[in-house]
């Protein structure tokens, strides 16, 4: 599995809960109908309040990303439609209607040109951002499920989709005419997340069977899996260091993929508000640097944790 990725690899570092992100860090997250950008700017003092709210959105926001700029966010709601903000502003700069059910999923390509939207009306669309659909994957080889995730690789000599659905499978799209390349298959139950590594080489999925598998994006083959124990919520490999991310309905799992061992189990403590409820994370993402990684969790916080090497 030598690839460009794996030959970066960083040593071990240890990652602990912290107060505080890095003084460049911002965060974006979605509650019921808007958005709110969150900036550690300022230090101490200002970390953890919120410097602008994003309104516009009817229903739950179910998904949001932002560009590699951090100059727009873009969003998907159970409204049935997407909406791309400029985060200086706050205003809505377009507004991406066509799916018919909710949106579950939204992804910018690597260039920030084209952005990818999968739905529950098992249709999956790709869009340029002036808001036009240029294709809706609803063919025979689409899924047969709601497509409750969506992915580009960053992979520019094979450009791709990524999809993972509630039919159990992932499937691997040709960018250049939005035909299938592959379709993998192996999950026991719905898949709920699917992420790429960031040399485009490997697929992550998981899902209601507790089981991540890792795919070769390359050859659409299996390569092995990873026991999460329950429910996978969402996943992101480290840009960084040989390390994928799940978010389970147990904790926080992050495993080496050369040894394929866990080298972390985080779990969020419980407070007083918190006791009487399920306490879990539903989504994570490591900073641009890989120095941080933020996790959304049940209770409405973000907790963030920093690696020391």
């Amino acid at each position: 599995m030598a690839n460009r990725w794996s030959r970066q690899r960083w040593s071990l570092g240890e990652v602990k809960k912290m107060d505080r992100a890095h003084p460049a860090s911002a965060i974006l997250f979605g509650t019921r109908q808007s958005l709110t950008k969150d900036s550690g700017e300022g230090g101490a003092a200002s970390y953890g309040v919120p410097r602008r709210r994003l309104t516009g959105h009817s229903h739950f926001v179910q998904d949001v990303v932002l560009s590699s700029d951090s100059q727009f966010a873009l969003s998907g709601s159970w409204d049935g439609d997407l909406r791309l903000w400029d985060l200086n502003t706050g205003a809505t700069t377009r507004r991406f209607m066509g799916h018919t059910k909710d949106v579950l999923s939204v992804a910018f390509s690597v260039d920030n040109r084209q952005i990818v939207s999968a739905s529950r009306d098992r249709t999956i669309k790709l869009w340029n951002t002036l808001g036009d659909c240029k294709y809706t994957i609803q063919d025979t080889d689409a899924h047969t499920g709601w497509v409750s995730c969506v992915r580009f690789s960053p992979d520019a000599f094979q450009p791709t989709i990524v999809s993972g659905s509630w039919d159990r499978t992932v499937k691997v799209w040709n960018l250049t005419n939005c035909k299938l390349r592959s379709t993998l298959s192996g999950h026991a139950a719905y898949v709920n997340t699917v992420a790429v590594s960031p040399d485009g080489s490997l697929c992550a999925s998981g899902g209601k069977d507790g089981v991540v598998l890792l795919w070769d994006l390359t050859e659409g083959k299996r390569l092995y899996s990873l026991d999460a124990g329950s429910i996978v919520h969402s996943l992101c490999f480290s840009p960084n260091r040989y390390w994928l991310c799940a978010a389970t309905q147990d904790s926080v799992k992050i495993w080496d993929l050369e040894s394929k061992s866990a080298v972390q189990d985080l779990k969020p403590e419980s407070t007083t508000a918190t006791k009487n409820q399920m306490l879990y994370c539903t989504s994570l993402t490591w900073s641009a640097d890989g120095s941080t990684l933020f996790t959304g969790n049940t209770d409405g916080a973000i907790r963030v944790w920093e690696v020391r090497c």
